[in-house]
């Protein structure tokens, strides 16, 4: 399937009890063992998308956010915007050496779309 859904995240007020939460009631992997401090939570399943959580901004309520992987974040930013899609989070380039941008779709749900960096 071209495009398909690689990652979700969550953000919440409350990261670290969430993750606990998910954590306990999955049997999933905690880890915080990156370099921007996210809570990675992996199943250990490969059929599986893996998530984490994340701190949501000041005032605002958890919410879930799904990451589409796409072959050119800059190509799908400008469809999106196109299409009435907002940019949230300008393009960004995170330590692991994967793309990211987050996204509004005309409705005001936010999305995510990276380009995964090939691991050996």
């Amino acid at each position: 399937m071209p495009n398909p859904v690689v990652r979700w995240q969550i953000l919440s007020p409350t990261p670290d009890k969430v993750a606990g939460f998910y954590q306990k009631l999955f049997d999933w992997k905690l880890s915080q063992a990156n370099a921007l401090g996210y809570r990675e939570l992996t199943s250990g399943d490969k059929a599986g998308a893996d998530g984490g959580v994340w701190p949501a901004p000041p005032g605002v309520n958890g919410f879930v956010q799904l990451f589409v992987e796409v072959p050119d974040v800059d190509a799908a930013i400008t469809k999106a915007l196109s299409l009435g899609g907002k940019v949230l989070v300008p393009k960004s380039v995170l330590p692991d050496g994967d793309t990211m941008a987050v996204l509004h779709d005309p409705t005001g749900i936010s999305f995510g779309v990276c380009a995964l960096k090939k691991r050996a």
